[in-house]
């Protein structure tokens, strides 16, 4: 469709339709494009709000344009309330992309934000990983074994040659599910470790993805050449890595300002063992070779992923003209 041919409507796509549409790889190429894209001058009015509405209620509130095949602008709001599932037997986190023409100003589609913002976020440390873990990475640590820590390892899985994995958590039933069912679903031996320390000492890669308000392992405790990827800091107040570890190893973000705020870089400039300008760069600069990422085998590179607009941007533009193309949706006129 040309950036200058009106719309027939406004699409509108359930987390259903959203799961088929797009495959796990397509996912990873996009964001990785869009990464690039970034780096080059091609994203625009990246913005991110956070509310706490009341305790244990908040909203996430991120924009942005990205121009792919034409300009695209995505507003998503996600709440999360960790009570949902208990409480109404619904998701514990929840929300909506709207996105529009960013050339005529039109909204193209409503989608379910659950399933882009899922592997989105997964997409994103595939991507990370195969630009700063090392080439020989074979051991990968999730810590975490929710939505996230699933996706997590099975993106790790699409751009690495990992040969097993380990799992790590203060849950020793849900541990074991996971690996038994990760084992399964990759064909490579998954284990949980319940010593969160030793399973980090292990492995050449460790991803966090959890709600954590505090340091989840030792600093000294990854090896030299691990790459770390911290996922679950997107709030002032949630914390994964010990400053100390970012003060010790090279330090790639996604978007450094947003992560200055609430990443894990915040609490490191909190606990003054780094600035912002000692952020080695941002990860659209080292894919698009503006910045140097792994300088040896020996580092420890530390990914502060706090999740970005142009993530959510280019995923749901890629979801929105594959929806367009094959007929899926309901099209409704908005301004009828």
């Amino acid at each position: 469709m040309s950036s200058h041919t009106r719309p027939d409507g406004t699409i509108i796509l359930t987390r259903s339709q959203i799961v088929d549409l797009v495959d796990l790889g397509e996912y990873i190429e996009t964001v990785e494009d869009a990464f690039r894209m970034y780096a080059e001058g091609k994203g625009v009015g990246i913005g991110m709000l956070h509310a706490d509405i009341t305790e244990g209620i908040e909203f996430h509130i991120k924009s942005g344009g990205i121009t792919l095949n034409k300009p695209y602008f995505a507003l998503k709001v996600n709440g999360s309330s960790f009570q949902n599932k208990k409480r109404y037997n619904l998701p514990n986190i929840m929300g909506a992309i709207i996105l529009f023409d960013g050339d005529m100003i039109f909204p193209l589609a409503v989608l379910d934000s659950i399933e882009i913002t899922i592997r989105r976020t997964g997409a994103a440390t595939a991507v990370a990983a195969k630009h700063l873990a090392r080439k020989d990475s074979e051991t990968a640590c999730i810590v975490g074994y929710g939505t996230q820590g699933k996706i997590q390892l099975t993106c790790l899985s699409r751009v690495l040659p990992l040969k097993n994995a380990l799992v790590t958590g203060r849950n020793k039933d849900a541990g074991n599910a996971y690996a038994d069912a990760m084992s399964g679903e990759l064909g490579i031996p998954v284990t949980f470790v319940p010593d969160i320390d030793e399973a980090v000492s292990r492995s050449d890669i460790i991803v966090t993805a959890t709600p954590a308000r505090s340091p989840l392992f030792d600093a000294s405790a990854p090896r030299p050449g691990a790459f770390i990827a911290a996922v679950g800091a997107d709030s002032p107040d949630k914390q994964e890595l010990d400053p100390a570890l970012l003060g010790r190893g090279a330090v790639i973000c996604d978007i450094i300002d947003q992560c200055a705020r609430v990443g894990e870089l915040h609490h490191a400039i909190d606990a003054g063992v780094m600035t912002a300008d000692r952020v080695r760069g941002e990860l659209g600069d080292v894919i698009s070779g503006k910045k140097p990422g792994r300088t040896d085998d020996t580092e420890i590179v530390v990914f502060d992923s706090t999740g970005t607009a142009i993530q959510d941007a280019s995923a749901a533009a890629t979801v929105y003209e594959k929806a367009l193309s094959s007929g899926v949706g309901l099209m409704v006129n908005l301004m009828s």
